[in-house]
């Protein structure tokens, strides 16, 4: 049975929590693919709100087993916390699988982020400070320490030891920072973590594959988004991951032929967190209305998100990267108040303009925002769950971005509930 892939089109916080877990509830597995605990899903069921990390979104559905893929990078300290506030929520945790392959964030890493990051000055980076980075950078330089190595203390002892004789030393001569404690965080690893963590470990990719070929519906969730892709994104302002579709495959270990659905997330404006580049920003009241009224605020940060008019021209090139069938819209409740709306069609630099984006960085930090206007509806949307009940003016924005973008969208979100939707393709 093919797989489904679900991928942020903008720069994160489209949404994709919400509709990962309306698809998956057709699905059997819904597996993590890349990314840390520097990424938040927030589902609403009934009024309750769940905030998730680092467990799959399809952790909500009893019949649905969540994988965190070998991808990912884990801190066992918070995801052990999460499947805490998870189970006290009366979530069954029980079914989660994490890959042996995944990589460990360790404190060092942290440590090393926050720092760094400090060091940047006015040219920071607007890193969560999470320690995300630096672990994947211990795995690129074949330092890292894997969730699998756990399972063999004198394995991770010994790994734990030659990564310090790096670490120690520059932390303590480069940051003037106390080189970590190896005892207190094998300690804290091997004998805290470790027994509540050993009964997800798993060979996730056997699982994934055993349910492949016993045709099941598997769904592969990616954290952040195209324009924070390591390879594809606003580079240096990116995480250190490929949440494009592609990273699928190798974040889950499945070659691209089992993939035959990708659904694009995108909000009905934009907005992004942290530094870079950002051609429809808004810094005015209707920039403000729009933080106001979709609650723009990060789920694990809690920092503001800088708001902008939607970019077909970014739309456009998440189609071509991650090879989208569709794509799915949410929060157009949040622009019911406007009488006015915007939608950036093109780019314009130097006299020249651009339908596509730009691929050198310093064009495109000085592009200016080609404009098409469209009238607003004016008209409460929460309520609405078909699409010939939406209002004229909220039907003809949609369709326009449909036709900018160049694929269906076939699902539009009008609040934050899981019911909240309306199937919008014909």
């Amino acid at each position: 049975m093919p797989a489904t892939v679900v991928v942020g089109t903008q720069w994160g916080d489209e949404g994709k929590g919400k509709f990962t877990d309306l698809v998956a509830k057709e699905m059997e597995l819904v597996v993590r693919y890349q990314g840390g605990h520097n990424a938040g899903h927030t589902i609403v069921v009934d009024g309750e709100s769940f905030a998730l990390q680092l467990v799959p979104s399809g952790i909500l559905y009893d019949h649905i087993t969540p994988v965190i893929g070998n991808g990912v990078v884990v801190d066992p300290v918070v995801l052990l916390a999460e499947i805490d506030m998870l189970e006290g929520q009366g979530v069954d945790c029980s079914r989660l699988k994490v890959s042996g392959n995944a990589h460990l964030i360790l404190p060092y890493h942290q440590e090393i982020d926050a720092i760094t990051e400090r060091h940047l000055g006015k040219n920071k980076l607007g890193t969560t400070k999470r320690g995300i980075g630096p672990a994947y950078a211990d795995k690129a330089t074949r330092v890292g320490i894997r969730v699998q190595d756990l399972l063999d203390p004198k394995i991770f002892r010994a790994k734990l030891d030659l990564v310090l004789k790096e670490k120690a030393p520059l932390l303590a001569k480069v940051y003037n920072r106390l080189p970590p404690d190896p005892d207190e965080i094998a300690a804290r690893y091997l004998d805290e973590c470790l027994p509540r963590l050993e009964p997800y470990i798993a060979d996730t990719v056997t699982l994934v594959h055993d349910a492949l070929d016993a045709g099941r519906h598997v769904l592969l969730e990616g954290a952040q988004a195209t324009f924070l892709d390591l390879d594809h994104g606003t580079y240096p302002f990116v995480t250190s991951s490929n949440p494009v579709a592609g990273g699928a495959c190798t974040g889950a270990g499945v070659g691209p032929l089992y993939i035959d659905r990708v659904i694009g997330i995108a909000k009905a404006y934009i907005t992004r967190v942290g530094a870079g580049p950002f051609v429809t920003e808004l810094h005015d009241d209707v920039g403000d209305l729009l933080v106001d009224r979709g609650h723009e605020y990060g789920t694990n940060t809690g920092r503001r998100r800088r708001p902008g008019w939607f970019d077909a021209v970014m739309a456009r090139q998440a189609v071509r990267l991650n090879s989208l069938s569709e794509v799915a819209l949410t929060k157009l409740d949040v622009l019911d108040t406007l009488d006015t709306l915007k939608v950036c069609v093109a780019y314009e630099a130097d006299g020249e303009r651009y339908e596509h984006l730009p691929y050198h960085q310093s064009t495109l930090h000085d592009c200016t925002p080609v404009y098409e206007e469209l009238p607003g509806w004016q008209t409460d949307l929460s309520g609405i769950t078909e699409r010939h009940e939406l209002p004229a003016a909220a039907r003809d924005y949609v369709a326009f971005l449909e036709a900018q973008i160049g694929v269906p969208i076939s699902l539009v979100g009008v609040g934050p509930g899981r019911d909240q939707f309306l199937h919008f393709a014909a």
